[in-house]
């Protein structure tokens, strides 16, 4: 069973910049698709970024793109999420998800991961 902890969470002012973190247990992360979503008061649960477990592409939503970055650091069973530049519509609750060995075609449909973490809030005032 794998299970995931997301950490780094909190309140920001517009413009400043957040480190989110999401450790997972598990012999095999390396084999994992990773992605983190989030999910606004009263919206669907939307894509943000991912890092594929196969070649190490990544990918992200249009909304978020040159100002976030995903990373994973596999040694430590750990994926980042890097979000810098950030604006009051970055506020929400993020997900982090992990599919195993998910083809990077799949990796921004969030039906494709079967594990999740709990979620950290993110707050960016204005």
């Amino acid at each position: 069973q794998v299970q995931l902890v997301e950490s780094g969470g909190g309140l920001v002012q517009a413009g400043g910049s957040l480190r989110l973190f999401c450790d997972v247990s598990g012999r095999t992360f390396s084999s994992y698709g990773m992605g983190w979503f989030r999910q606004a008061p009263g919206k669907e649960r939307e894509f943000v970024a991912a890092s594929s477990w196969s070649d190490g592409s990544t990918y992200y939503a249009d909304s978020v793109k040159g100002r976030f970055t995903i990373s994973r650091d596999n040694a430590k069973n750990t994926v980042y999420l890097q979000m810098n530049s950030l604006k009051p519509e970055d506020t929400a609750v993020y997900y982090c998800a992990a599919s195993y060995r998910l083809y990077n075609g799949a990796l921004t449909a969030k039906d494709k991961y079967p594990y999740w973490g709990q979620g950290t809030q993110v707050t960016v005032s204005s």
